[in-house]
């Protein structure tokens, strides 16, 4: 295996994973920036009222985006084992 297909199979499975990380990601980004918004509105500085709701949502947001997730997984996996005959 050249040095360069090592790299662009690097590359796609860094890709593959920032692009399956990214609805948990954005959903925590923004259930964050809403409740310190409200926690600075009403001062009240509780722990458990920035971490419950982000939890809540990133899991739906996981069980939302998870069909489109193994998908993606899928395709990514399959062309991998399609591309192994020609890389050894």
């Amino acid at each position: 295996m050249s040095p360069e297909a090592a790299l662009d199979m690097f590359r796609q499975a860094l890709t593959t994973a920032l692009l399956i990380a990214s609805p948990m990601l954005g959903v925590g980004l923004i259930l964050g920036l809403v409740i310190s918004v409200l926690q600075a509105i009403t001062q009240v500085q509780e722990m458990t009222l920035t971490f419950v709701p982000k939890m809540v949502g990133i899991v739906v947001a996981l069980v939302v985006a998870l069909p489109w997730i193994l998908r993606v997984m899928l395709g990514w996996t399959t062309e991998l084992f399609q591309s192994l005959g020609s890389l050894a």
